[in-house]
């Protein structure tokens, strides 16, 4: 039987196939342009997460019938690319630092992430060069090395670089085949333990998660995509960064909208995280595999620590494999997976008309934790979801099929030749729009605002609409924002978030209505 990606997804939700009918889409052929099925993809990620808010909303009001979803292209376009709408008094952010970015090699590209500090310092330390080099200086390095040796050498020292690859290379590769494997979203039942009841709603909108504490242990844009939805759906979110790590101002500005944020060492204010915990519902964590399991705070530790817990868990390569525990981001799964290589051309790499790996495993990633608590209302457990943007990109290459594990090589089947035809003309890559370094060794994209894919010249966000009637403004605590409102819409829910972002880090570190 044959299933649109929203059906398949919501299928392995364990959604019920009859609540489909509930769901209208907006169609506009011109959103999200790419070779590959980005639209597609984006639709059924926001899709299936509003539906799960809407069917848990029914549940928690006792509605006769769950709430009419409204799907919209243009909204959710404009939504995958909010940090490009975002304004700050006016000031537009800016989302990639000089050194992430491509760069040519004796033998290919490679692709780099510095927008942090500390992986900037690793970077350079990695290649040997002062903490002023330039462009020109790490250009003119990296063309002597081959991509390979690059990867390897700076991720043996804590930085990030990808070497780029054909679809067909990762899907040989050991990491590639644990990925494949996998299915988009796993869901496990620890256990059979009670979990807490959630109260019965009234009022307008209606807010599916009303009374669900999260706590929020994720950065940049995957887990905090996710989280904020829930915030959005009436979650007491609260965010909680180490305060010697602080995140990126326009990053939180533009993805800290419906939270809290706190900060907190976990290593020297265990009674702190404890109380939280305690009363925590859903722990939500997006930090490379391993790094908090120290802290107690790996899903199992979790689980076993705080039973009726869902627990939530992202991550860049999957918690498995080889890569299992590197740092990564979407530039850089898009690099690896050869979705850069696809939206590009023979001459340079090319990038997708927005990070939509980041965005849709964060969708994914919220309906999970939505669907989640559906079932332990229904049936009680412990609860661990896990998403992966390497599993993400892995659906998209294939055309939005083998949700439940890809067979290897014979996976990448729904491109119509695509993965057989990576880096075909086009009318310009992603890479187009950034300034070469020297002799054109270095490209800046990596979906950055203007930027434009091989597919075709328009915007990333361009619906045949202006994205204007998708677009909001309110004062803040940060200042006078505008922003991108949220995709997720369904009859009687909210339409926009309850609170905007204030600054970062200065909120207490308590649940709300906590002394």
């Amino acid at each position: 039987m044959t299933h649109s990606p929203m059906a398949g997804v919501w299928e392995e939700l364990g959604g019920d196939p009859a609540l489909l009918h509930r769901v209208s889409t907006v169609v506009r052929p011109g959103a999200l342009e790419a070779r590959l099925p980005v639209r597609e993809l984006a639709r059924a990620c926001v899709g299936v997460c509003a539906l799960a808010g809407a069917e848990l909303g029914a549940r928690r009001a006792g509605l006769a019938e769950v709430p009419r979803v409204r799907v919209d292209d243009g909204a959710v376009a404009t939504a995958f690319v909010s940090e490009r709408h975002l304004l700050i008094d006016g000031r537009a952010p800016v989302t990639f630092a000089p050194l992430s970015r491509f760069w040519r090699t004796a033998d290919g590209w490679v692709r780099t992430h510095a927008n942090y500090p500390h992986h900037r310092a690793r970077l350079l330390g990695a290649l040997g060069l002062a903490d002023d080099a330039t462009v020109e200086d790490v250009a003119g390095l990296l063309a002597e090395r081959s991509a390979s040796e690059v990867e390897e050498t700076v991720y043996g020292a804590g930085g990030l670089a990808v070497a780029l690859r054909t679809a067909k290379e990762w899907a040989a590769l050991e990491q590639g085949i644990r990925v494949a494997g996998r299915p988009l979203v796993e869901r496990e039942r620890v256990d059979s333990v009670r979990a807490r009841v959630l109260a019965p709603l009234d009022g307008d909108p209606l807010l599916p998660a009303s009374g669900v504490r999260v706590l929020d242990l994720t950065r940049v844009i995957a887990g905090p995509v996710a989280t904020r939805t829930l915030a959005l759906l009436g979650a007491d979110v609260l965010r909680v960064d180490a305060p010697q790590l602080p995140e990126h101002s326009d990053a939180h500005a533009d993805t800290g909208f419906g939270k809290r944020s706190a900060t907190l060492d976990l290593a020297a204010d265990r009674r702190v995280l404890e109380d939280l915990l305690a009363a925590a519902d859903v722990v939500v964590t997006g930090y490379r595999p391993g790094s908090l399991d120290r802290f107690g705070l790996s899903p199992e530790a979790l689980a076993e620590r705080r039973p009726g817990l869902v627990v939530a868990q992202l991550s860049a390569w999957g918690a498995y494999g080889p890569w299992g525990e590197r740092r990564g981001f979407d530039s850089l799964v898009q690099v690896a997976t050869g979705i850069a290589a696809i939206e590009g051309s023979p001459e340079r790499p090319g990038a997708l008309p927005a990070q939509a790996l980041d965005h849709g495993t964060g969708y994914l990633l919220a309906a999970a934790v939505l669907r989640a608590l559906i079932e332990q209302g229904d049936e009680g457990g412990t609860r661990l979801v896990r998403a992966a943007l390497a599993r993400t990109a892995a659906w998209l290459v294939n055309g939005l099929n083998g949700l439940n594990g890809l067979n290897g090589l014979n996976g990448l089947n729904g491109l119509n030749g695509l993965v057989h035809d990576e880096g075909a003309a086009g009318s310009g890559s992603a890479a187009d729009s950034g300034s070469a370094a020297g002799s054109g060794s270095a490209v800046d994209s990596g979906s950055a605002a203007g930027s434009r894919s091989a597919a075709g010249s328009r915007s990333a966000a361009d619906s045949g609409d202006e994205p204007g009637r998708w677009l909001a403004e309110r004062d803040s605590g940060i200042g006078r924002l505008r922003y991108a409102l949220p995709p997720v819409s369904f009859a009687g829910g909210p339409a926009d978030w309850a609170r905007p972002p204030g600054p970062w880090g200065t909120d207490p570190a308590r649940w709300a209505g906590q002394a």
